[in-house]
């Protein structure tokens, strides 16, 4: 089941990928072009006057003093990975001295939505300047290993990824230039690497005796006095008060993607379900703790992202999300003792990971000091691979011709990311799969769906209801006006469908959304697939259950409110042409991020706007779809080239019947019976009343007229018989 799965979703994001993915093209422009004319060079380093040429072989550029050069500039988001909570990178622009010290640090822009809209800036920067005047060369040697961090509550994540960005990248930068005697050549003699076939002990005390297993145990009393040491006295104040000797935290580390050792602490069957379970160059480990802290926490369920725990192994650093963990039972070896987690996490293939070499595991251990305010420090767990293990290989010569950017190697890797990535997500793309077929079904054969009043109304209800849990709240599926400034913006810079192959639901939802514009015009989506349309509409039934007073709108005032939506969304366009970021910040205007997304998790600004919105619809059905929404302009416009016209309607409709009009929950049916398709929801309660015996006029006359024929044919029929019968 899970192969014919597996080929099924690899083949469906191959073929979209090769419709959509780019043909190799020459690198893009990097970051440090952009920012060395938005960013004085007096912001990254005092004194500082301006910026030499940028380097032809890396995005590094001299930092002048006058005629002096005091030092290098570089982004880091050109050098590794930046991407914090928001999906988009954090970009720091950052400067070494040519003894490899970082001189000056800034951070240049990011899109952090709890710096943007909670935490000040200027707490996040703080915390950045204490970075500077780190010896990145005294780190590089002590195998990559982070300075202990200053945290703020709530951005842990994000402070998380700045640091090690800044990190990784200066050590990069300064092996690439040769600084603070760094090179970035390859040592000479030959490299290890992991003997598949090496054997490993039978039990727990021999994997433990020989290193296979390794173990971090940290007291109460250890704790008490690392936090005793930090420089806000308030975290001394605040102990544990359990006795010093009780058990903290006790951590065991061991590399189980080695055959042999997956073999003796997972057990026959488990190990066999590891290996489907990763893919070709992935890696796991097997974590087990016990004590008073969890090292998983529960961030991890909020955001999807073990906040307390990382990989790091030179200037590579692995952070790992709910898609790349999974809880085991028990530990198989023998003697093994009882621990309160046991848990595996895969190390995907593109870290750039090496088993063979040391990593060390960094425990983020924190400390309450008052009710939304904490304290971090943190803790590191050794890992080497024992020599029994490993085998000794030459290392290859690589040749300039070698080191040449690959492009069909490139394309290659993108298809792995995005074939792994979809099938991360394959339970969530298989139930928005089935909610598409479901809803294509019905709009095909609504002819006989709306026959009952009844079950169309709960049909209608129970499919918006899956649309708000499982769409929006649960997968977070919400398209938004943002999503076709981006387009835009990728369109006039470089147009590339990767980023949108990206988010497996959301491409989808878009090819669905184009299919459905020709088909059924904006309502397959914005009647049905919208989450926080299913909200307005949810919320509204609730209040007509209770009675609550529905207004109308008077026709001339509702036809022109109608124009709003549409002045928004060219606004937000124009806005997002000159400045995508200005549009972004604007598109608050939808509150699809409060309610959806964030699940009104947000500065109380936001939390208001959207429940005002929310409110309004109490009273006015879906009252921000039918005069606020950009996104309903936007799909409205195309929606006017759809090939079909599913609705059916009768000439007597708008005269003089106005049944239909006056039901229609969004007012879209003008007086003289026509439906407007730009503002149409699709909810098939014309076509309900269509059919409806009880309310249309013109299919009561029918059932009248057919009533008095066949009342008359009985008559006659009656009369005939009479006849028959007196003539015998």
């Amino acid at each position: 089941m899970r192969s014919s799965l597996a080929r099924f979703l690899s083949l469906l994001a191959t073929l979209l990928a090769l419709i959509a993915l780019p043909q190799p093209a020459s690198a893009e422009t990097p970051y440090l072009t952009r920012f060395l004319a938005e960013v004085p060079a007096a912001a990254l380093v005092e004194g500082a006057t301006g910026y030499g040429e940028v380097r032809t072989d890396l995005p590094v550029a001299p930092l002048l003093r006058g005629a002096e050069r005091i030092g290098w500039a570089f982004i880091t988001s050109d050098f590794v990975g930046t991407t914090g909570y928001s999906g988009k990178p954090i970009h720091i622009m950052a400067a070494l001295d040519d003894a490899a010290r970082i001189i000056g640090l800034n951070l240049v822009q990011h899109s952090e939505p709890i710096v943007l809209i909670g935490i000040p800036e200027a707490r996040i920067r703080a915390l950045i300047a204490e970075q500077i005047g780190l010896d990145l060369a005294a780190v590089a040697e002590a195998g990559g290993s982070v300075p202990k961090l200053n945290i703020i509550s709530g951005v842990t994540v994000t402070i998380m990824v700045i640091d090690d960005s800044i990190v990784r990248s200066g050590i990069r930068v300064a092996r690439q230039m040769g600084l603070g005697g760094l090179s970035a050549a390859a040592p000479a003699g030959p490299r290890h690497v992991l003997n598949p076939d090496a054997p490993a002990a039978g039990d727990w005390f021999g994997l433990v005796g020989d290193g296979t297993v390794r173990r971090l145990t940290l007291e109460a009393g250890q704790i008490n006095e690392a936090f005793a040491r930090m420089d806000d006295p308030r975290a001394a104040r605040r102990p544990l008060t359990v006795p010093d000797d009780t058990t903290y935290i006790d951590l065991h580390a061991a590399l189980i993607s080695h055959p042999a050792v997956g073999r003796a602490l997972l057990g026959e069957a488990e190990y066999a379900n590891l290996r489907r379970w990763l893919g070709e160059g992935e890696h796991a480990i097997l974590l087990a703790g016990r004590g008073l802290y969890s090292f998983k926490g529960s961030g991890y369920v909020r955001g999807g992202l073990f906040d307390r725990i990382a990989l790091i192994q030179g200037d590579v650093s692995v952070r790992f999300r709910d898609r790349d963990h999974r809880r085991l039972g028990a530990i198989a070896a023998a003697g093994a003792p009882q621990f309160t987690e046991v848990d595996i996490f895969r190390i995907p293939a593109d870290a750039g990971f090496d088993p063979a070499a040391p990593w060390r595991l960094q425990l983020l251990v924190q400390r309450e000091l008052a009710a939304l305010e904490r304290v971090f420090t943190t803790f590191e767990l050794g890992y080497q691979m024992p020599s029994s293990y490993l085998s000794e290989v030459a290392r290859p010569v690589v040749t300039a011709a070698e080191d040449v950017h690959d492009a069909q190697a490139e394309r290659a890797a993108q298809m792995a990311l995005i074939e792994r990535i979809w099938w991360d997500k394959r339970f969530e793309i298989g139930g928005l799969l089935a909610m598409l077929a479901v809803l294509t079904g019905a709009f095909f054969f609504q002819t006989f769906l709306t026959r009952s009043e009844r079950i169309t109304y709960w049909f209608r209800m129970g499919f918006l209801t899956v649309t708000l849990v499982f769409l929006g709240w649960y997968a977070s599926a919400q398209l938004s006006v943002v999503n076709l400034m981006a387009l835009a913006h990728t369109l006039r810079s470089g147009f590339s469908w990767q980023a949108f192959m990206l988010e497996p639901l959301t491409f989808i939802l878009w090819w669905s959304v184009a299919a459905a514009l020709i088909f059924w015009g904006r309502g397959a989506y914005c009647g049905w697939l919208c989450p926080f349309g299913a909200l307005q509409e949810l919320t509204n039934q609730v209040a007509r259950f209770l009675r609550v007073p529905q207004i109308t709108v008077p026709w001339g005032l509702h036809e022109r409110l109608w124009a709003l939506k549409y002045v928004i969304f060219l606004g937000l366009f124009a806005v997002a042409l000159a400045s995508l970021d200005r549009g972004e910040q604007l598109a608050e205007i939808e509150p699809f991020k409060t309610a959806i997304v964030l699940k009104f998790a947000r500065a109380w600004p936001f939390v208001v706007f959207a429940l005002a919105l929310l409110l309004a619809g109490l009273f006015i059905e879906r009252f921000y779809c039918r005069y606020l929404c950009p996104l309903g302009a936007a799909l409205a416009i195309p929606a006017r080239l759809r090939m079909f016209d599913w609705l059916k309607r009768y000439h007597e409709c708008g005269s003089p019947c106005q049944t239909c009009r006056n039901e229609c929950f969004v007012q879209a049916i003008h007086p003289t019976g026509e439906i407007n398709p730009n503002e149409c929801h699709n909810c098939l309660h014309c076509q309900v009343l269509y059919q409806s015996e009880q309310k249309c006029p013109v299919v009561i006359l029918k059932k009248k007229k057919r009533e008095a024929f066949e009342k008359r044919n009985a008559a006659s029929t009656e009369a005939m018989d009479r006849v028959l019968a007196n003539a015998k």
